[in-house]
């Protein structure tokens, strides 16, 4: 549906809007993986065990990002080689293992980030709290349908052209 004539069509804009900073968040993301000698996928998956306290099982990984348990092994197997994580017993569980972060390698992922931090904290500094908490509300509903579409996406009951 379009706005009326001489109307901003703002669901339009959003959409175009989002297809542009999705493309820049992917490479932005893809070279920050490329830096630190990994693939786009386990960099990702790297961020989620390094946002979870105390790491992330695979099936954490498997569930978060919608990848099978098979390709969850492989990335943890990548990021173990490449000194990133490292697998831990499950102190309540023997038979499962926790993936953790590697501490001696945050500061050189961190390094990457220093200047979009900088310049996203500028940026929000410029909203008054009423706009940055409608903007905050607004970033976690739509992140809340990119994780659910991907889980739609990669569930194997879904046809392959998506209907």
């Amino acid at each position: 549906m379009r706005a009326p004539k001489g109307k901003r069509d703002f669901g339009l804009e959003l959409r175009e809007l989002g297809r542009e900073m999705g493309v820049h968040t992917i490479m932005f993301h893809q070279a920050v993986a490329e830096r630190l000698g990994l693939n786009i996928t386990d960099h990702k998956c790297l961020d989620y065990i390094l946002r979870e306290e105390g790491g992330a099982t695979a099936g954490e990984l498997a569930q978060a990002t919608g990848l099978t348990s098979g390709a969850i092994t492989g990335v943890i197997d990548r990021l173990e080689r490449a000194g990133f994580a490292k697998r831990h017993p499950d102190p309540k569980d023997r038979r499962k293992v926790i993936v953790v972060p590697v501490p001696d390698r945050l500061p050189e992922i961190g390094k990457l980030f220093e200047s979009l931090g900088r310049n996203m904290g500028r940026m929000m500094s410029s909203y008054s709290p009423r706009e940055a908490e409608l903007l905050v509300a607004f970033m976690k509903r739509a992140s809340e349908i990119m994780h659910e579409e991907n889980l739609k996406l990669r569930d194997p009951r879904q046809s392959k052209n998506g209907r």
